[in-house]
């Protein structure tokens, strides 16, 4: 009984490995104005994820490297390049190929859930407060932020972010992620 005990407390006390993730000035901003917003909606904060930070960080990228806003054809901006080590794909408006989104926390970072994408261009490039006002006026992308509509029985337990040239993306999951994130100060 003891050694069980043991063990267990030893499991127990391990912790999750860190996540090479270190976030922006802009990223963190963006982080501060959704809690501020939630808030003001007397709904609860939402943990930040090192798991979903990465898969955001890294399609944030991916879109301002290879994804042409002006001539995307039937391809929006939740559509992954293969110039990546992920599958490729391409998001149409009929949300078709829906689970190519849901799909990319697993395949990037590990994180065991469906994760759900809001993402906002500016072509002056994306910055915190514009892109979350951008996405308050969006019928589409407000709700998931303060869970109504469609979103309303989703309870969030883990947000990440993503910000880079002219994207910025916000990652949203049902399931906790008890990774930590590395400091990078």
């Amino acid at each position: 009984m003891k050694s069980i005990l043991f063990l267990l407390c030893l499991l127990l006390s391990q912790s999750v490995p860190a996540q090479d993730v270190c976030l922006t000035q802009e990223e963190q901003n963006l982080y501060n104005l959704l809690m501020q917003y939630r808030r003001s909606k007397n709904l609860t904060a939402i943990p930040f994820s090192a798991r979903l930070t990465r898969v955001a960080q890294a399609h944030v990228r991916d879109l301002s490297e290879h994804f042409d806003y002006e001539n995307r054809g039937d391809c929006n901006p939740h559509s992954w390049s293969s110039k990546g080590s992920w599958s490729s794909c391409c998001y149409t408006d009929d949300h078709n190929q829906a689970s190519c989104m849901w799909n990319k926390p697993r395949e990037i970072s590990g994180y065991d859930s469906d994760g759900y994408e809001i993402a906002f261009f500016s072509s002056d490039g994306a910055e915190a407060e514009e892109s979350l006002e951008g996405w308050k006026k969006s019928p589409g992308h407000n709700p998931v932020m303060i869970n109504s509509g469609t979103w309303n029985k989703a309870k969030w337990e883990a947000v990440g972010i993503g910000i880079y040239g002219n994207y910025a993306v916000m990652w949203f999951g049902a399931l906790a992620d008890p990774s930590t994130m590395v400091d990078c100060k």
